[in-house]
């Protein structure tokens, strides 16, 4: 019975090093290569673009920001634009308050703001998903997100 049990293993590393080798002839394919990016894609990308935010005149709804997990195969999907939006606006409140700081004042108009704070830092941001776009509220000195 132990020679038995004892051949049978023998057979087994056998075919399963024959396997191995095989595999390591034939090719399983560059294991390390990255996988091809859609040209089309967001990740990864950055943008300066900031509109100026007008409550009256624009019809755009603005992101609350929050994460909404409908989907319980799709939840990193889901969280990506939300938590964009969170991060991109620490930094930008982080930024004014920095300019406030040294100024002792806000910027006084959309294009200070450019100028001043994105430009001037080189502040770049994440492009976001589904054709949300970043505005400066001059009023209440914060970034909004906006949705159509």
């Amino acid at each position: 019975m132990r020679d038995l049990v004892n051949l049978r293993m023998e057979r087994l590393v056998y075919v399963g090093g024959i396997a191995l080798l095989c595999g390591a002839m034939v090719g399983c394919g560059d294991l390390s290569a990255k996988p091809k990016k859609s040209p089309n894609s967001i990740i990864g990308k950055t943008t300066q673009k900031i509109g100026e935010f007008d409550e009256k005149a624009d019809k755009e709804k603005v992101s609350d920001s929050k994460v909404r997990i409908t989907s319980p195969v799709l939840p990193a999907m889901q969280a990506y634009g939300p938590a964009l939006e969170q991060i991109s606006k620490t930094v930008i409140k982080q930024a004014i308050d920095l300019f406030h700081a040294t100024n002792g004042r806000y910027p006084k108009d959309y294009d200070e703001f450019m100028s001043e704070i994105i430009k001037k830092n080189n502040i770049k941001l994440p492009v976001l998903p589904a054709g949300a776009e970043y505005k400066y509220n001059v009023e209440e000195h914060k970034l909004e997100v906006v949705t159509k």
